[in-house]
């Protein structure tokens, strides 16, 4: 995947074919020790313990119509590619935490790509998941969830074509916001 917003939106939807209900994403830009945080957390299934270990494999899979699993495994050889790496923590029943670590500043990284869009769809997509997008800059942050935009839709049901543009405007902004800062 070229940009790291699809290793998100491939990750969430592995969250959500858990049974996740809650998923948060937090991305963390820290200049300062060159580092670029992706946090991925959800309240599904959780992994089994023998099957974490295998889970950066990408022929060994939960996933009954294909015999092979590419989205973790891509994310990790991306953070690896970038000077990181990827950690994961499960417990089954309780969820499932999916950190990838990169260097800020290393060619190797993919760009985030169109985060709005990805977190956008992933709302309107799925709206019986509460979503919590949280992006760290410096010292700004910039937060939104379902809950929050609900208001801003005003009416508009999260799950209509029409709230994905006011969704994608509302995270450019906030994003455009902490890059100015």
């Amino acid at each position: 995947m070229r940009e790291l917003s699809l290793h998100i939106l491939d990750i969430a939807q592995n969250s959500i074919e858990a049974g996740a209900d809650s998923i948060e994403i937090i991305i963390t830009e820290n200049e300062s020790s060159d580092t670029l945080t992706i946090c991925i957390l959800d309240n599904g299934s959780g992994i089994p313990a023998e099957a974490l270990d295998n889970i950066t494999d990408p022929f060994v899979t939960s996933r009954k119509t294909r015999r092979v699993g590419l989205g973790i495994p891509l994310f990790k050889e991306a953070a690896r590619a970038a000077g990181g790496g990827l950690q994961i923590r499960s417990a089954v029943g309780k969820g499932t935490e999916i950190k990838a670590d990169f260097s800020l500043s290393s060619i190797d990284r993919a760009p985030l790509g169109n985060i709005a869009e990805t977190m956008a769809l992933l709302m309107v997509c799925n709206p019986e998941v509460h979503f919590k997008y949280e992006h760290i800059r410096g010292n700004t942050k910039f937060m939104c969830s379902t809950s929050s935009l609900e208001e801003i839709l005003n009416g508009i049901p999260l799950g209509s074509p029409g709230a994905v543009s006011v969704i994608r405007s509302f995270i450019d902004g906030g994003l455009e916001d902490i890059r100015v800062s």
